[in-house]
């Protein structure tokens, strides 16, 4: 079988030792590829290599920078093809999606490489009237990127390109079961001018090369993508080094349908919220708050939607759901839906009898009605296709309930009465918010959570100065300053 490799100081490589690891097609659950199983030496060698780099980096010009980014961003859309089947297969996410993700990624690298012109100081004035005081932005060094399995370039760029725009220089664990695309990084940015060792990638599993890496003295920052459990072990990890953090740790999130929203132009969102990506995806609306003048309308609309969802081959262009992208993850959503109903929730659609492929990771789309907020299926992160339905009957019921979370990523809103979509919208305690519409993702705006989903922010200038370091720098500019010695100027 092909190999992922690491691609470490510019050179395409295997793991030191030789090992490898297994990854498996979803749609078959046969193996398909190798990726190299990154060791503690691996990992070094690729932040030497990054922190070689940094120092030579760093001292790049903007222009310089931002020519090489914008480069990269458009061999990443030229090669979206390629890149997009890789993702597709790896992670069972359909052809459709990746694709359009993969070629958007050229917007995220055009951005930054504009922003790469605006990492601009200030001038703070004092009252001694001699001392001129600047402030300047300035990169941290060494950063790693681990980006989750289900969007690994989009996911790894958000990190990486704001990164390398700010001046550092990254280290990249992919996951091991999903890391052909972002393996096939490393050539595309040598190609577009970057420099070898300013982008390096290490495959491996994340409690070893992983681990590693987050510990690693020579890292200076680490952003992570995953769930609350494993982000509490890289939190731990990189506090032995005292190193900051950025952490999106997905969801629980709930999408709002106001009594006064039109049924049929509300489906489609919902559908979107939680059946695109298998609902394998950090915003997934995965409960809906229904209002109960039009709870019974609603769910059978959607319920009905939900039977046509055509499963099958993520790498047909026809196919609308792939299958759960590991064998865990589909154990643990026919697990939780068989705890829901034994909990008195009723399966409108889907569920475990429904019909799917004979053979692959496939769950069939679930709606869930009959459900309270203090059930499982509603408090826990999913990770699959699965909508838990649950009624209410005003406006400070639904923000009670959507609150009502570990989580807060994202929420969405459906209503045409404008003051209740302001008003609701800032109640909500989540880091994004749609309104009449869900799972809109662009470059310019910031991305993050609060309480369980993480911290930190990724996109927009909220994304790049999350990659600088503010520093003071004092001008004494009398020739001969006087004043007490012992006082604080």
């Amino acid at each position: 079988m092909e190999q992922h490799q690491h691609w470490i100081g510019g050179v395409r490589r295997p793991a030191a030792d030789g090992a490898t690891i297994e990854s498996f097609d979803p749609s078959t659950a046969e193996p398909w590829v190798l990726v190299a199983r990154g060791s503690a030496g691996d990992v070094d060698d690729a932040v030497a290599a990054a922190k070689d780099a940094f120092a030579r980096w760093r001292r790049v010009g903007p222009s310089t920078r931002a020519s090489i980014i914008w480069k990269l961003g458009d061999l990443i859309a030229e090669h979206a093809p390629e890149l997009a089947a890789l993702e597709a297969r790896d992670a069972g996410k359909v052809i459709r999606e990746t694709t359009g993700q993969i070629t958007g990624l050229r917007n995220w690298y055009h951005y930054y490489a504009s922003l790469a012109y605006h990492l601009e100081g200030s001038t703070i004035p004092h009252d001694s009237g001699t001392l001129q005081i600047n402030t300047v932005r300035e990169p941290y060094g060494v950063i790693a990127v681990i980006p989750a399995f289900n969007s690994p370039m989009l996911l790894g760029s958000m990190g990486l390109v704001p990164a390398l725009a700010a001046g550092n220089t990254v280290v990249v664990k992919p996951p091991e079961v999903n890391a052909g695309a972002l393996s096939r990084l490393g050539e595309l940015a040598q190609q577009a001018g970057l420099p070898d060792g300013c982008l390096n990638i290490v495959n491996g599993l994340g409690s070893e090369a992983g681990d590693h890496l987050v510990g690693h003295p020579d890292v200076a920052k680490v952003v992570f993508t995953g769930g609350p459990d494993s982000g509490r072990l890289v939190a731990q990890r990189a506090a032995q080094g005292l190193k900051p953090l950025v952490l999106e740790l997905g969801g629980k999130s709930a999408n709002i349908v106001f009594g006064d929203a039109v049924v049929p132009n509300v489906v489609n969102g919902i559908i979107a919220g939680i059946f695109a990506a298998t609902g394998q995806t950090c915003v997934a609306g995965s409960r809906l708050l229904a209002h109960r003048s039009i709870a019974d309308e609603l769910v059978e609309a959607v319920a009905a939607r939900a039977a046509t969802i055509r499963l099958g081959d993520p790498l047909s262009p026809d196919t609308e759901m792939g299958p759960l992208s590991q064998p865990k993850i589909l154990a643990g959503v026919e697990s939780r839906v068989e705890e829901a109903v034994a909990q008195g929730a009723t399966v409108r659609s889907g569920g475990p009898t429904a019909d799917r492929p004979g053979r692959g990771w496939y769950y069939p789309p679930t709606v869930l009605e009959g459900v309270h907020n203090q059930m499982d299926v509603a408090q826990h992160e999913l990770f699959g296709p699965v909508l838990a339905v649950i009624p209410f009957d005003d406006d400070d019921e639904a923000v009670a309930i959507a609150n009502d979370s570990p989580f807060g990523l994202a929420a969405g809103v459906w209503t045409n009465d404008v003051r209740r979509a302001h008003r609701v919208a800032h109640l909500l305690d989540a880091g994004t918010v749609w309104v009449n519409t869900y799972r809109a993702l662009n470059f310019a705006v910031p991305f993050g959570g609060r309480k369980l989903s993480g911290y930190g922010r990724e996109n927009g200038i909220d994304g790049l100065r999350e990659f600088t370091q503010a520093k003071g720098i004092w001008f004494e500019t009398d020739s001969a300053p006087v004043g007490d010695p012992f006082v604080l100027r």
